[in-house]
Parts: structure tokens; C-alpha cells; sequence
């Protein structure tokens, strides 16, 4: 296949792109990414020569010179494109609402001037943030009623609903997946995880929201990423996938858990105070994605955590350079002088 992926210099982008490029030699990929503060090609350097992979600066809601690239024999298009920290959208909800729904409207539109002569296969990554908060039982399936508790969930739901509604009318060939947290090399260091990994490395204080018993649960990203490759492939259209890890842990347990691979005190985690609207839980049911694909996460989180501090470890250069801000403006005077 010819895939166009959006958002793949961010950190779930780029992996997939890997995975893809590693799993299917027979497949190609474009890359488009508006290169927003969270988008790093030093991610997928080392691809730059490569026959089978072509990066494209552009922003998914420039209609033209998306249904421009759209034209180009694209097989399918998986969308990773989106604002996505909730602490961000909290400040200012604008940058969401361009990205997350016009982004995706204007994606579902040039794919839908191609259809039916060229059926584009569309891909959108969403979230389970979309299903709200749980309480101390139970987990999201697909069915869970849509119930957003910040800007960035709910600019998230009305982009699902969006596509849904595109295949309804239109009868587009579209997917939906809802994940759980990943975690893995290449996360920004604004997440927790990351955050927390590096923070530890450099002896500060590693802020924990309200009591830190927030549960969340936890997904290798190449589990993710193996689940979404998957769903491209074989899912049925029209249909929403639930990934899961199958690991519930709380933000301190997570917390506790890196300090003790690095050899770092416990006294280091700082208690700040909780953010609005915070989901206290979220567990996904992933039973309809194992029972469709035969799909199922291959690390715990004991694996999956090690693998992640050792390469934070061993590629510091990349997250100083991302928290120095360092990494922006060389990329940014690199493309916007083009």
C-alpha cells in the first residue's frame, strides 16, 4: 500500500511509520506533519534516504494542498494529526479545534471527491478520553456513551463522530481506534512517563497531580501500533476498535516504578495541585479487537516500562534538546525559509 500518514513525526506517528516500513517492504509512506511543537523529524531521521518513505511539511487543514497529495496514488491515510495534551487545550482550546475537527473534516472531504473511482481506506486514531471517567469497576467498550470531560476529548469526539458520520452518508471506507495511554521512545517529555524519566535523570521533582491515585492503563506503543497495522488491514469498515494494554496503574505506582529502574529516591515525587475536570480512571475493553483480529498487547508493563527508562537513558541528547526548546528552532528556521 501507498499510505499517507498524518502527524508522523510525533511520537505514536513515528513509530508506526517504523513498524510499517520494518513489517511490509512492499509499502510506502508519506508523511505529513505541520511540525507543531510536538512534531520532530529527528523522530524518522535516519529514513530520510530511503525509496520507500517521503516527508511533506504541511498542515492537514490546507484543503488544496491536501486533496493536491491525496491525488498521488494514496491507498489509505492514517490519521495521527492532533493537538493532544489535555493541560494545553485547558489554556487555549483554539489550536484543538483547527487540528483535531477542521483537520479532520478536511481529510473525510478530499478523500470523499476521490470516492468511488479511488476508495481511500481512512484510519482515524482517537482516544478513549472520548468515553469520560470510570468509576472503581468496569471498562470502556464500544459502546461506552461518548462523554468528554476536557477541550481535547471533546474536540476529539466531535472529529469520531465526524467520520462515523461520513461513512453513514457517504459510505467511505473509514476506521475508528480508541487507545489507552502508550508509553515507549519518542514520547514528548510533557507526558508523564517521559516527564517523569527524564525528570528523575536530572534530579528534580517529578509533579504528580492531586493524591497521584489517578489510574490509567497503560500501552506498549508497539503493541499499539502492531493493533492499529491490524485494523488498516483487516478491520471492517465502519467500525471503532478499542486498544488496550490491559495494565491499570496509578500515576504514583507509575512514578514509583521509574524512580526504582534509575535508582532514584522516592522523596523526589512532588504532590501539585489536581487540573480541572481531571478523569479520575479509564480501563478499555479491547475484548471485540481480540476477537475480530486476534489481536492482544505481548508486554506487560514490567517490560514495556524497563525498555522505555533504558532508552530515555541512552538517548539523552534527544529529550535535552526537545526541553531546551533546541530542537524547534532548528527545524522551524529549516522548513519556514523553504
Amino acid at each position: 500500500m501507498n499510505i499517507l500518514v498524518t502527524g508522523g513525526c510525533g511520537f505514536i506517528g513515528s513509530n508506526f511509520i517504523r513498524f510499517v516500513l520494518e513489517t511490509h517492504q512492499e509499502d510506502s509512506i508519506l508523511n505529513v506533519d505541520k511540525l507543531t511543537y510536538a512534531g520532530n523529524p529527528e523522530n524518522l531521521s535516519d529514513l530520510a534516504d530511503s525509496p520507500r518513505y517521503r516527508f511533506v511539511w504541511a498542515d492537514i487543514s490546507d484543503a488544496p494542498r491536501m486533496e493536491a497529495l491525496l491525488k498521488e496514488g494514496i491507498d489509505a491515510v492514517v490519521n495521527f494529526a492532533a493537538e493532544s495534551h489535555v493541560d494545553r487545550s485547558i489554556q487555549d482550546p483554539s489550536a484543538f479545534i483547527r487540528t483535531n475537527i477542521n483537520g479532520t473534516y478536511v481529510l473525510l472531504e478530499g478523500i470523499r471527491k476521490l470516492f468511488p473511482k479511488k476508495p481511500i481506506r481512512f484510519l482515524h486514531i482517537s482516544t478513549d478520553e472520548v468515553y469520560g471517567s470510570l468509576g472503581e469497576r468496569g471498562a470502556f467498550t464500544e459502546e461506552t456513551p461518548l462523554a468528554p470531560n476536557s477541550p481535547y476529548s471533546a474536540s476529539k469526539t466531535a472529529a469520531d463522530v465526524m467520520v462515523r458520520a461520513y461513512h453513514r452518508t457517504y459510505g467511505l471506507p473509514v476506521l475508528i481506534t480508541r487507545c489507552s495511554n502508550n508509553y515507549g521512545p519518542y514520547q514528548f517529555p510533557e507526558k508523564l512517563i517521559p516527564l517523569m524519566i527524564s525528570n528523575a535523570l536530572e534530579d528534580k521533582e517529578l509533579p504528580l497531580y492531586g493524591d497521584g491515585l489517578h489510574i490509567r492503563d497503560w500501552i506498549y506503543v508497539e503493541d499499539h501500533c502492531r493493533a492499529l497495522d491490524l485494523v488498516l488491514r483487516e478491520g471492517r469498515d465502519g467500525e471503532v476498535y478499542n486498544i488496550g494494554g490491559q495494565s491499570e496503574r496509578t500515576n504514583l505506582s507509575v512514578a514509583h516504578a521509574i524512580l526504582d529502574l534509575l535508582g532514584k529516591p522516592r522523596s523526589l515525587i512532588r504532590f501539585v495541585t489536581d487540573r480541572p475536570g481531571h478523569d479520575r480512571r479509564y480501563a478499555i475493553d479491547f475484548s471485540k479487537i481480540r476477537r475480530e483480529l486476534g489481536w492482544e498487547p505481548l508486554r506487560t508493563f514490567e517490560q514495556g516500562i524497563a525498555r522505555t527508562v533504558e532508552w530515555y537513558v541512552t538517548h539523552e541528547p534527544w529529550w535535552r534538546k526537545i526541553k531546551s526548546g533546541a530542537y524547534l528552532e532548528y527545524y522551524r528556521s529549516m522548513y519556514e525559509n523553504r
